[in-house]
């Protein structure tokens, strides 16, 4: 089972891994000396894998004195003090969509077109395998698309869906998916809301009154947020999860269409700047292709 994924996630990291390594071992090969030209080298490529600058220039430093403790000379050496540094940032904490008690209630935020929905889909989809009874919430009312979409896949994952007609108060449609969690004793309540970042004030509300209904109607359920992030956007992604953390406290991230991207390195730089854990990544458009992230899997495979 392991090797499927990880040759998944190998085969998703694909243009990642031109883009970044490949480039740094090209690099490396032509080298003699530990020099400075090296290291403007290497971070460049690291900025031009969506790294970005300031974790970048972490890396680079950490890099140094690194090499500079173990005395290394040889450059072809660099690559492995390169991956430990890459591992230390990013952690040995495996991601996981498995309550650590149920009831549950996962709260799920981004912007349009991020993968938001299918996420969602996805991860009912999972917990049903593993014998979770969830049940959906459609709080985005604000496009039905939303709406539509969520109910498709509420069929495809086999789970029951609460929604309101479009426009509707998000709130109400989670209140109502607490009632119907309640009364089909499910274990996880995931419930989809909206992410309209061009008017923050409105979603800091939509969100506080969203989680004052959890409060008061289902206090004994743990609770977290998930924001969906697409890979591709690189480190747009981590502007937008600055913005979002303004606005409500994020317990993890879910990292969709890695697959279609050589913006993977973004992965370091969101544990970098941000110290939220990454919790899932897509690897690919199938039900199955969402993945819990495994921080030693990804810089193998990077590597």
């Amino acid at each position: 089972m392991f090797n499927k994924f990880f040759d998944k996630l190998k085969n998703g990291l694909a243009k990642t891994k031109n883009n970044f390594t490949d480039k740094i071992s090209e690099a490396l090969k032509s080298t003699v000396t530990i020099d400075d030209d090296l290291y403007d080298e290497i971070e460049e490529i690291l900025v031009t894998s969506d790294i970005g600058v300031e974790t970048s220039m972490y890396i680079i430093e950490k890099l140094k004195e690194v090499i500079k403790e173990e005395k290394v000379k040889d450059p072809q050496l660099v690559n492995t003090y390169l991956k430990k540094v890459i591992v230390e940032i990013i952690g040995t904490d495996k991601g996981t969509l498995i309550p650590e008690k149920v009831p549950e209630t996962v709260l799920v935020i981004g912007v349009n077109g991020v993968g938001k929905t299918t996420s969602i889909g996805k991860i009912s989809a999972k917990l049903k395998n593993e014998n979770y009874k969830v049940v959906m919430a459609a709080a985005d009312t604000f496009r039905a698309a939303a709406i539509d979409q969520l109910e498709i896949w509420s069929e495809r994952a086999e789970v029951d869906i609460i929604k309101h007609q479009e426009g509707s108060d998000p709130s109400a449609v989670v209140f109502d998916g607490i009632q119907a969690a309640k009364a089909r004793k499910a274990d996880v309540l995931i419930c989809d809301t909206a992410g309209r970042l061009h008017n923050k004030k409105n979603l800091m509300n939509e969100l506080e009154k969203i989680n004052r209904v959890i409060d008061r109607e289902f206090s004994e359920s743990a609770r977290k947020t998930l924001l969906v992030l697409d890979a591709t956007t690189g480190q747009n992604a981590v502007i937008q999860a600055k913005e979002f953390m303004e606005v409500c406290k994020i317990d993890g991230i879910i990292l969709t269409k890695l697959d279609g991207t050589a913006k993977g390195g973004v992965v370091i730089s969101i544990k970098h700047s941000l110290g939220i854990p990454v919790e899932l990544i897509g690897v690919g458009e199938g039900i199955d292709d969402l993945q819990e992230f495994d921080p030693e899997a990804f810089v193998e495979a990077l590597f």
